[in-house]
């Protein structure tokens, strides 16, 4: 059964009957007066930007319910903080009918606007390429509503539940997997929903950790969540309660002492985000992850492998190191799903390999997450790994190093002590060896580097 066409929530019924508000009205008279001498478009846009944070008070700048309501919805809105030339707007405007458009005014500040290609923008405004790259992607990769067991309920693997309350976000990532939902417009599922999600996890003792997901949960109410929690808590065989949310990156504020104070009271929960790009790392980001950290709530961090925004060895370590600098263990660096509308972000999977092997052994292995597909069809996820491991025989692998150094491997088999090595040559490995270097097959027995298995 899928979430289709069942009744839901009206939207402001669980986010606490917030206004829609105005988004972003300047007041002209603050506006500097104009230069003599004209500037580019980018500069005037920059500095509108930052007219308008001077002027957001700090009560509201710390409030996330005033970025929610103020959202960036319009390319309208858009084109007053970013140059946009009538073509890109008309481009942004088709995308939207298709792929809406929302930006916090938090997340709207971390984009420069001088560079075209900027990161935060790529994530975060329409791109062209959505609707006219080639349609190879499919809406639900993953076959979620394949499994779904009640609506908004997917149990794809034996032990564990997702949980998807709500399709809305505070931002609509370019990337989503569930990207699908956005066609439904805005949808909380209700409490008989809820409750009948409740009664197949009570009714299925294998099920041990559940997910919260969405969209983002977290926009609802702290209230509202704290229904759901405390009743999952309350089922016997459930010992892991996740949360799956971006709000630490795209709209921090809403990590305040009200949501810490109530999760500090149902673990262990553990809470997935979903940081890309070392600019998203901000001093905001950081307080909220330490103040989920204080709450005992671990912070792990699960980054896309997207085009363009993070495809290389040096952006993921640097992201990965600033990570671990503010509390958050690196778990997992996806391959970008093939969902329609994201194609314009796929790489090769040799790419992402390219990444961990650039990363594995040049920094600790605490930075370097797993690599891993998730693979179509509801294949589940495998991990994905560099070749380390050049031959094997039953006794000894032959395997290379992060420098490319090759070592011969004692192969122990339960226990028992390899058999002697007999006096001639090992197989061909299975591939070139001149690949690597140095190339010594064959080393001294005072020189070979022997671990224990």
């Amino acid at each position: 059964m899928t979430m289709l066409g069942v009744k839901k929530k009206s939207l402001f019924s669980s986010i606490e009957e917030e206004p829609p508000g105005e988004c972003f009205v300047q007041n002209e008279v603050d506006e500097p007066p104009s230069c003599e001498v004209d500037e580019p478009p980018s500069i005037l846009a920059a500095r509108k930007v930052e007219s308008f944070l001077r002027q957001v008070p700090e009560e509201s700048w710390n409030d996330w319910k005033w970025h929610f309501r103020n959202r960036i919805t319009t390319v309208e809105e858009l084109s007053k903080y970013i140059p946009l030339s009538p073509l890109e707007q008309e481009q942004i405007r088709l995308v939207a009918r298709k792929y809406p458009l929302s930006i916090t005014p938090y997340y709207l500040s971390l984009i420069d606007v001088n560079n075209p290609v900027d990161p935060i923008r790529a994530q975060s405004v329409p791109c062209f390429s959505e609707i006219t790259c080639n349609a190879t992607g499919v809406e639900d990769p993953l076959e979620e509503g394949k499994h779904s067991v009640v609506p908004g309920l997917v149990h794809r693997y034996p032990d564990r539940v997702l949980m998807v309350m709500t399709d809305l976000c505070s931002m609509l990532c370019r990337h989503c997997t569930r990207k699908r939902e956005w066609k439904n417009g805005g949808w909380v599922h209700s409490d008989i929903e809820i409750d009948r999600m409740l009664d197949y996890i009570k009714s299925h003792p294998e099920v041990r950790d559940v997910i919260i997901s969405g969209g983002d949960p977290l926009v609802l109410s702290t209230q509202c969540l704290e229904s759901v929690i405390s009743q999952i808590r309350q089922i016997p065989h459930v010992e892991i309660i996740r949360i799956g949310t971006r709000f630490p990156v795209v709209l921090p504020q809403r990590i305040d002492d009200e949501l810490c104070n109530m999760l500090s009271k149902y673990g262990p929960i553990w809470l997935n985000t979903h940081f890309n790009h070392p600019n998203e790392i901000t001093p905001e980001a950081a307080r909220a992850c330490d103040n989920l950290v204080r709450a005992g709530v671990p912070v792990n961090n699960q980054c896309v492998l997207l085009k363009g925004v993070n495809d290389t060895a040096e952006i993921q370590t640097k992201l990965c190191h600033g990570l671990l600098k503010i509390k958050v263990r690196p778990y997992y660096l996806f391959q970008c799903d093939e969902v329609e509308g994201t194609e314009h972000f796929w790489t090769s999977v040799d790419t992402g390999i390219k990444v961990i092997e650039g990363m594995r052994g040049h920094t600790s292995g605490l930075a370097v997450p797993t690599y891993v597909i998730d693979l179509p069809n509801g294949g589940g996820k495998i991990p994905v790994q560099p070749d380390y491991i050049l031959m094997k025989t039953q006794d000894e692998m032959l395997v290379r190093n992060y420098q490319g150094r090759i070592f011969t491997y004692k192969n122990a088999r339960n226990g028992k002590k390899p058999a002697a090595r007999k006096n001639k040559m090992l197989p061909q490995p299975l591939f070139p060896m001149e690949e690597f270097e140095p190339q010594p097959v064959r080393v001294k027995r005072e020189n070979r580097a022997y671990l224990r298995s």
